[in-house]
């Protein structure tokens, strides 16, 4: 893409009001530096895309939110996997702080990157907090995102969750990518680290060559954690039927908790190494017709 064009495309992605279909290739194009074919998409990035426009049903609502996805966790793996929850509130100003224990944190249910960690409430700085939480309400992530059709209608709140010590078996975010009900592996984030680090490995643990561009892999060994294929099984029960969902979950010394559902990842920006995954990544996805006559996938039958 040269100069000129990506001016112009970058400015033209700032209007999130514009039609999907259209913009969609106006953001792939812009990140990616290659046109975007929504009737024959081959690549993981492409087919997301595909998904943000074309696949509405009305569950991903619920299912990124993550308040009301705890229902639902509850209904298909039970509560025992879900964090504990001190609060739920509809405004910044209700957070009491006094009523929450020495550590926890605080998160916005309807976005990622809501987040405030609060490992001791000694020298605190609420006001600082509090304009935080005030830019999280104000954002919707289908509008100051790349149009993430899930997120538009959810509902914007913020729980007060219980911290998990990363002392416990060192805190490790194991992300399983799932098609159609199956994980078919697994990207290990460190998230106690200064620098965040995503590995790959398969459902044998077994690590892969694939990469994150502009992220590094872990140095050292990833330990295969307790209970991986109790984890296994419970990433397919929460992805059920979806083409793709991303299950997010804990390993605390062999505890396994629910962490988030994610449909987008990295608004389908991420760009893999080496390159040919991308391909291998989206023939995994087996995209759902849509409805003759219809502009979009608005349930199941």
């Amino acid at each position: 893409m040269n100069f000129i064009k990506k001016i112009l495309y970058g400015l033209i992605k700032k209007n999130r009001h514009l039609p999907q279909e259209f913009y969609a290739k106006i953001y792939y194009e812009y990140y990616h530096g290659e046109k975007l074919d929504l009737k024959n998409p081959l690549k993981f990035n492409e087919k997301i895309q595909w998904l943000k426009v074309y696949y509405h049903l009305p569950i991903l609502n619920q299912l990124v939110d993550k308040y009301a996805v705890r229902s639902y966790v509850k209904e298909k793996i039970g509560e025992e996997y879900l964090n504990e929850i001190y609060a739920v509130y509809d405004h910044p100003n209700q957070v009491d702080y006094d009523k929450l224990p020495e550590q926890f944190v605080l998160k916005g249910t309807h976005g990622c990157n809501m987040y405030i960690i609060v490992e001791s409430k000694k020298g605190l700085n609420k006001n600082r907090n509090k304009l935080r939480m005030f830019k999280w309400m104000s954002k919707n992530l289908y509008y100051t995102g790349g149009q993430e059709w899930a997120y538009k209608d959810v509902k914007h709140r913020i729980i007060a969750e219980k911290y998990l010590d990363p002392k416990a078996g060192g805190l490790l975010d194991y992300k399983f990518h799932c098609f159609s009900g199956k994980a078919k592996f697994i990207q290990v984030d460190s998230v106690s680290e200064k620098v965040k680090t995503s590995t790959y490995y398969d459902l044998d643990w077994n690590k892969m060559e694939l990469k994150q561009k502009g992220r590094n892999a872990y140095p050292g060994i990833i330990e295969q954690p307790d209970k991986l294929e109790k984890m296994i099984e419970i990433a397919n029960k929460l992805a059920d039927f979806h083409p793709f969902v991303r299950v997010d979950l804990y390993n605390l010394d062999g505890k396994v908790l629910f962490g988030e559902l994610t449909f987008y990842p990295g608004d389908a920006r991420i760009k893999y190494e080496p390159e040919a995954y991308d391909k291998m990544i989206g023939s995994y996805i087996n995209l759902p017709k849509i409805p003759s006559g219809a502009k979009e996938i608005a349930s199941i039958s």
